[in-house]
């Protein structure tokens, strides 16, 4: 597992990967009421909006990690319990399933370690 600086998840599997936000990202949200999907599958470049996640007045993007193709999107999200992202979003609540286009290309990833410190510097007063 890995993950960006701007709260999102990578977890790859050979030529594949689960990618989604973590719940750092979804930090006030009670509820989530909605999630639009920006293209059901294709192409992405790294940091491209993937999803938008809405809860009242509140909104959140989803963006792509790396660089690869849209393979699928969470069925539980779009057809069943948008809120399981809120339960576990790192983990059964994976957004995209994606081909990275360099699967072992881990440049700008941070290991979950990395991840805790970047989170404790960044928002440390």
């Amino acid at each position: 597992m890995y993950y960006t600086k701007d709260d999102e998840w990578i977890d790859f599997h050979g030529s594949i990967a689960y990618a989604g936000i973590c719940s750092l990202k979804l930090a006030g949200f009670k509820q989530i009421q909605k999630i639009t999907f920006s293209k059901a599958s294709g192409f992405r470049k790294k940091g491209e909006i993937v999803a938008i996640i809405k809860y009242k007045d509140f909104k959140v993007s989803a963006h792509m990690p790396v660089d690869g193709k849209v393979l699928e999107v969470n069925e539980k999200l779009v057809n069943g319990n948008p809120n399981i992202l809120l339960d576990c979003a790192e983990s059964s609540g994976w957004m995209i399933l994606i081909a990275p286009s360099m699967p072992h290309e881990r440049a700008d990833l941070l290991l979950p370690k990395q991840y805790q410190m970047n989170g404790k510097s960044k928002y440390a007063k």
